[in-house]
This record gives C-alpha cells, structure tokens and sequence, in this order.
C-alpha cells in the first residue's frame, strides 16, 4: 500500500520505511500519527483526497533524532575584502512508518 502524506513537505513511501523529516518533538519511541494524508493506493484502487482524504491516517514510530549533514556557506564581495564563513546542521527525526489507516 503505497500513500502520499503532507507534513511540511509531500512523501510518497510504503509501509516499514524508514524517513527523515524535519524535528518533530518526541523521544525514541514514541508514536506519531499524521492525519493530512493526501493520496492511497491500494494495487489497483486509488483513492485521491480533496485536498485530504476521508478516515486516513499515517502512524510512525521515532527511531532517532539526528542531524543532517554540515553546509558550509560562504559570502564574499569582490575587490571589498568582505568575507564570511558559517555553517549549518539541520535538526532531523528518523521515522519509521508503522501502519496506514484507510
């Protein structure tokens, strides 16, 4: 069963896969559900919500949280002797998908 689920941004996975989304609070373990699921399919039946579809829900479980790689960002302008240096690491929580409700 594959689904479409919007949180934050829009995911198409099956069940048992494991995801990297932006931090969502909680701690190893814990469960959490999303109910703004926008597309099912089930082999042959597709069900396409208007915008979410009826009775749908996602449920995972936190593996982790992580953080992403480091992005290294760099301004500089030309002949002025400006330059600047800094980085980056995104706050990340490894989910499990457990199951899907239709």
């Amino acid at each position: 069963m594959n689904y479409v689920c919007s949180y934050k941004d829009r995911r198409k996975t099956v069940q048992g896969e494991v995801l990297n989304f932006e931090k969502i609070e909680g701690d190893k373990g814990d469960t959490v559900s999303f109910d703004e699921v926008l597309l099912v399919s089930k082999d042959e039946d597709v069900q396409v919500g208007t915008p979410f579809v009826e009775g749908a829900k996602v449920v995972g479980e936190i593996i982790s949280q992580i953080r992403g790689p480091k992005i290294t960002v760099f301004k500089m302008k030309r002949r002025k002797g400006y330059s600047k240096k800094t980085g980056h690491r995104q706050d990340l929580t490894s989910l499990k998908i457990k199951e899907i409700v239709v």
